[in-house]
């Protein structure tokens, strides 16, 4: 059984939750708490768990396809599920890391206020860390390599600089944003991003 197929979670609310593998979306479907959403020349057919084996035993698998095989048929691994009663969305802190900061502070320097390439960007520490100032969201920002020179190790209004907005760590946000920039089924384009 090919374990590394995945499979997008939808609450009944058709908003991403989570993303499983092979044995918990089968798990799922077999204890009815979801259904296959199956994508068909532009619309949707759902399936329960008995219609879906149903439905495979029809059809030839393509090349390519999420084909698992079972001691008696071939099963195609549901890409997207809905779970038939959890209504609620699932949120996730935002790890304190260089990617999120940049998303945080819009990929801006918080010091002149213009969008640079991201490697052009740094990670400076409002209150340096020689003097007591600490690695989280409420001390550290982007800025752009020439205003973390002309700051240097000083603080903000010693170098006569002003940062945009005071930095905060971002409040939790939705699991499917935790989705971007990943590698994801085609399938799921419509449920991520409503196209």
């Amino acid at each position: 059984m090919d374990t590394s197929y995945q499979t997008l979670v939808l609450n009944r609310l058709w908003q991403a939750v989570n993303v499983v593998g092979v044995e918990r979306a089968f798990s799922l479907l077999s204890v009815d708490h979801a259904q296959v959403i199956y994508a068909e020349d532009g619309s949707f057919r759902m399936f329960d768990g008995a219609s879906w084996f149903a439905h495979c035993k029809e059809f030839e698998p393509v090349f390519g396809s999420r084909v698992i095989h079972t001691v008696n048929q071939r099963v195609f691994v549901p890409s997207v599920l809905i779970l038939r009663t959890y209504d609620r969305m699932l949120m996730q802190e935002m790890k304190f890391n260089r990617q999120n900061l940049l998303e945080r502070d819009e990929f801006k320097c918080q010091y002149c206020g213009k969008n640079f390439p991201t490697k052009e960007l740094n990670m400076d520490h409002v209150i340096p860390r020689d003097r007591g100032g600490g690695t989280s969201w409420e001390n550290v920002v982007i800025s752009c390599i020439r205003c973390n020179s002309k700051k240097s190790n000083r603080l903000p209004k010693e170098a006569g600089m002003r940062l945009l907005k005071e930095p905060k760590k971002p409040p939790c946000r939705p699991f499917m944003t935790s989705l971007y920039g990943k590698p994801m089924e085609k399938t799921w384009t419509h449920f991520l991003h409503g196209k």
